[in-house]
């Protein structure tokens, strides 16, 4: 059995580790299909081979040649650890800085597989979000942040450690690019050949950010959207008895089942991966299992659409679909004509077939949708490309007049968590590194009080139901039992609640109620974290939802702030090529200096977005703005103006 001490002492080479290959009884990823030609096989073996002295590449080019070919990726599992991979407390860590022991922390809970979705495979979530593209690449980042100081920093492209240069206390310890990859040769194809190749990588959001906490994070941000949908479209703030139907229980789905219970809704969700059906289930989150669609629908009396059409009974109220559609082709989706077993052996053996069966399925699946819709039942696109890949399947999803980002249904950005963004609320987290849930608990206190406070000295309506939402949403959060992986917490914060919570934090270490540093971070998927034109930026009507202008910003922003790492990637949710996306990490350890990084970089990094959507024309953005101006007088923005008079732009019509 592998040690920690071990773990940070570089490669394992004399002797090599044994070769158990890949282990039964694990959740593993689908086989890729590259389509790489015999000299791209060859530089896929040499780019492997690289990472280990001439003396054992005699032993691995076999065993690696024969990886590419079966799974079409060399994962190199002959150096998967033979450790129980988890967070660690993190004292742990034999570290010279408390800043690298908390990232190794955090890179051990993404590959937790209570928490990776194939862990072998360095998978978080999302189906290919990827920590790191092989095993070599584990063991040398975890020796670099070994021997980390306090004036290096350590440089990761891809998954590739590069390596520890000088930098300084101020700069971050770690920078990561995943996925940066020249435009006109980002295709999706491009993509496969790229990292069976070893040389690029999709780090998904949080998952290659070594940021994730575990499904928590996407229960609370599916909590708040079925919650706002409800209001929304229902007009109610009580959900019970309503009934919400979607797909998907994987390493991001798996939220859904969770959300329903907490909203107090009726959630229909179909998967079908038996182990992540039954991961869910054994973790309390599914009440209740079936692969009877009789009995299921026998739970809600009827079929929905067969009873809508003999009886004009409509059974079911909202719906949306979290499969991993932004990987359709490779396991994100899966066509309902064929069984689990027979889709995986299909998308290996001839992945046209299987992508044609995909579109097929897409087609009768939102079929489905326009039937329901008909009669009042909502629909919104969670995200993931579903819309976007159904569209490109000839689905009948268009909508008249629309621009390039809409479609007959909205995303939950456009209708229901766009102007949260807006506001300047998103999903803020952090993680206690001593592991024990007593500091869990204390954190939950702190973070509810400051926000409290910030309730009591006054707050306009819109704003205090977003701080009301969160509120009751920690409070209840231990009993829901959401903690898998790391002791985590999420919630939604705007930037006074960010800086107040952190400020608490680091007071608390300070005084010793709190036994160890607390990292903070985000989703990507944030204020100013990521442009997405199918997603985050969906909302954006000025023309400059393709730009990333903000994403880029927001990330060399961070950085010369304070923030402990940083992370800009090329992907994530909606898929590889439609959208670039950061995030950070910040240690707080209890010293003046962590008050100050956290002061500048959690302002920055929410004022960021809000500035740019009230350039765009957000008129939430645009008060929100002019709030914090007035609040901190290191914010000067210049404010846009408004056409006033429609003759002003006749003018110019032809």
């Amino acid at each position: 059995m592998c040690s920690l001490q071990a773990l940070c002492s570089g490669l394992p080479l004399r002797p090599l580790p044994e070769n158990r290959g890949r282990r039964a009884g694990v959740p593993h990823a689908p086989v890729r299909t590259p389509g790489l030609s015999p000299r791209e096989e060859q530089l896929a073996l040499k780019n492997a081979l690289r990472y280990f002295p001439p003396d054992v590449q005699e032993v691995l080019a076999p065993e690696f040649a024969q990886e590419l070919r079966l799974y079409g990726h060399v994962y190199m599992y002959r150096f998967c650890p033979d450790l129980e991979m988890r967070a660690y407390p993190v004292e742990q860590y034999p570290c010279r800085t408390r800043a690298a022991a908390a990232i190794m922390l955090m890179i051990m809970n993404n590959l937790d597989p209570a928490v990776a979705q194939f862990p072998q495979e360095l998978v978080t979530y999302g189906g290919n979000g990827q920590v790191f593209s092989n095993w070599a690449q584990f063991w040398l980042t975890m020796s670099y942040l070994a021997q980390m100081t306090e004036e290096q920093t350590l440089a990761m492209y891809s998954g590739h450690p590069l390596g520890l240069f000088p930098s300084s206390p101020e700069a971050p310890r770690l920078v990561i690019t995943n996925g940066m990859v020249i435009p006109n040769y980002s295709s999706r194809t491009d993509y496969e050949k790229l990292f069976a190749m070893g040389v690029t990588m999709y780090g998904q959001m949080t998952a290659g950010s070594y940021c994730y906490i575990g499904p928590q994070g996407i229960v609370h941000g599916t909590v708040l959207t079925v919650l706002n949908a409800g209001r929304r479209y229902l007009g109610l703030q009580d959900l019970a008895g309503k009934v919400f139907v979607t797909s998907g229980l994987g390493g991001m789905s798996g939220a859904q089942a969770k959300a329903a219970v907490i909203v107090g809704c009726i959630g229909v969700i179909a998967e079908v991966d038996g182990a992540a059906l039954m991961k869910r289930h054994r973790q309390g989150w599914l009440m209740e299992v079936t692969d009877s669609l009789d009995h299921c629908i026998g739970r809600l009396r009827e079929r929905l659409v067969h009873e809508l059409d003999t009886t004009g009974e409509l059974l079911v109220d909202l719906g949306s679909d979290q499969t991993s559609c932004h990987n359709p082709f490779n396991g994100g989706y899966y066509p309902v004509q064929l069984s689990f077993a027979e889709a995986q052996s299909l998308m290996a053996s001839d992945p046209t077939a299987f992508k044609g069966l995909v579109q097929e399925s897409l087609r009768r699946h939102v079929s489905a949708i326009n039937r329901l819709a008909r009669e009042h039942f909502f629909f919104w696109d969670y995200g993931n490309a579903f819309l976007l890949e159904a569209q490109r399947a000839g689905a009948d999803v268009g909508k008249p007049g629309a621009n390039r980002t809409e479609f007959r249904y909205p995303s939950y950005v456009q209708h229901i968590m766009g102007d949260i963004f807006s506001q300047g609320f998103g999903p803020f987290r952090w993680v206690c590194t001593s592991g024990d849930p007593q500091d869990l608990a204390v954190t939950d206190r702190l973070a509810t009080s400051a926000l409290e406070e910030i309730v009591a000295a006054g707050v306009t309506p819109a704003v205090k139901l977003q701080y009301v939402d969160n509120i009751r949403w920690i409070r209840e959060a231990a009993k829901h039992q959401l903690v898998v992986g790391s002791q985590a917490r999420i919630l939604y914060s705007d930037q006074k609640g960010r800086v107040a919570i952190a400020l608490a934090f680091n007071q608390a270490i300070a005084r010793g109620e709190l036994k160890a540093p607390v990292v903070l971070s985000r989703d990507h998927h944030d204020v100013s974290g990521t442009d997405s034109p199918f997603r985050e930026t969906s909302n954006i009507y000025d023309g400059s939802a393709f730009c990333a202008d903000m994403a880029v910003q927001n990330f060399v922003g961070d950085a010369i702030r304070g923030a402990t790492w940083v992370a800009l990637h090329n992907g994530g949710g909606v898929g590889w090529g439609e959208v670039i996306n950061g995030g950070f990490g910040l240690v707080l350890d209890g010293a003046e200096d962590a008050e100050r990084k956290a002061r500048r970089v959690l302002s920055w990094d929410v004022a960021n977005g809000v500035a740019r959507r009230c350039w765009s024309g957000s008129p939430t953005a645009y008060e929100v703005i002019c709030q914090t101006m007035r609040e901190d007088s290191g914010v000067v923005v210049t404010l846009p103006h408004a056409v006033a008079d429609e003759r002003v732009l006749q003018a110019l019509r032809l």
